[in-house]
């Protein structure tokens, strides 16, 4: 089983409001990612929140996933996923789709190419790629858990994937959501200028 893995804890503090709420093709961008996992089959799925988490649920309907508070969000995203992927331990998944809030564009025949790579090839890491650039969702083996469980909060996610790349898998795409990160107004306005 694959697992869904949403990291949306942070404070968006260059967009000014919580990414997890701003509207993108008539959902929001957290209802975005979630209907995009249940449309490429992924049936298990948790979020994490942290940042203004009762207002993001009290906005959001996010069923069928399952919402984790972080309390620990301010200390940096490792910890966020560290908090999800404890959530999904006992369901033994083969790998986490490990899906950023800041990255809604991305469509469920992608996660289907990424999921099959991996079903195909077992690579401990799978990434997608757009004319060349690494994007995101990334694919993440059950191998490196435990790496990941242990890193430091103030530790990169990618500290640990590095050291997995010569056994990456990387997927060629024509996908550019997997390139388009909503970080600030600006790239917020050229995201939906392309609705």
């Amino acid at each position: 089983m694959i697992a869904g893995l949403i990291l949306a804890a942070g404070e968006s503090s260059r967009m000014g409001t919580p990414k997890a709420t701003l509207a993108y093709r008539g959902r929001t961008f957290l209802e975005t990612i979630v209907q995009t996992l249940r449309g490429a089959d992924i049936e298990r799925m948790v979020v994490v929140l942290g940042h203004q988490a009762d207002e993001i649920q009290r906005q959001i309907e996010l069923e069928p996933a399952q919402v984790v508070i972080n309390p620990d969000y301010r200390s940096g995203q490792t910890s966020s996923l560290q908090v999800g992927l404890r959530a999904l331990l006992a369901d033994e998944p083969e790998a986490v789709l490990l899906c950023l809030v800041d990255h809604p564009a991305v469509g469920a025949e992608t996660v289907r190419r990424i999921v099959a790579t991996f079903g195909q090839c077992g690579a401990p890491v799978v990434i997608p790629t757009y004319l060349g650039r690494r994007g995101h969702p990334v694919l993440i083996g059950r191998q490196l858990f435990d790496e990941l469980l242990r890193l430091a909060s103030d530790a990169g996610v990618d500290s640990v994937v590095r050291r997995y790349r010569p056994a990456t898998q990387f997927v060629a795409v024509e996908d550019e959501g997997v390139v388009i990160d909503v970080d600030e107004p600006e790239s917020y306005r050229r995201l939906t200028s392309k609705q």
